[in-house]
């Protein structure tokens, strides 16, 4: 009998993935007061972005699709993500945030993460 690593299947192999891409991004990017880090987390239901300063440890701005505003809707996935981008956008800039650092959370850039990015950047804040 071979002893190594556990072989996985499935959802458990997905998620394996993506937190060993996670913490390949994580390794490259941190946020700071200038520039802090706009945080994507995907499940099959919702999306959450928060806006972090990791020098101080503290969530400066957030929005997901459990927020009162957006939960309502009867639109598509992708339609509310957008709407997770303008509104963690809108919520930046009102902290005084003008630009971040985009930090997928080891999901691929498509999809639900790029709509989000798109519609904060047309908001307003820089990547």
């Amino acid at each position: 009998m071979a002893y190594g690593q556990k072989i996985l299947k499935g959802d458990a192999y997905k998620r394996a993935a993506i937190k060993r891409r996670h913490i390949r991004i994580r390794k490259r990017i941190a946020g700071t007061a200038e520039r802090p880090r706009l945080v994507v987390t995907r499940s099959n239901r919702h999306i959450v972005a928060q806006v972090i300063d990791d020098l101080k440890g503290h969530t400066l701005a957030s929005a997901s699709t459990l927020d009162s505003s957006i939960r309502g809707g009867e639109a598509d996935k992708s339609a509310q993500a957008k709407q997770v981008g303008a509104l963690v956008a809108e919520r930046a800039k009102a902290a005084g945030v003008e630009a971040v650092v985009f930090d997928r959370g080891g999901n691929q850039y498509a999809g639900r993460i790029a709509a989000l990015a798109d519609a904060a950047r047309e908001a307003g804040l820089k990547f």
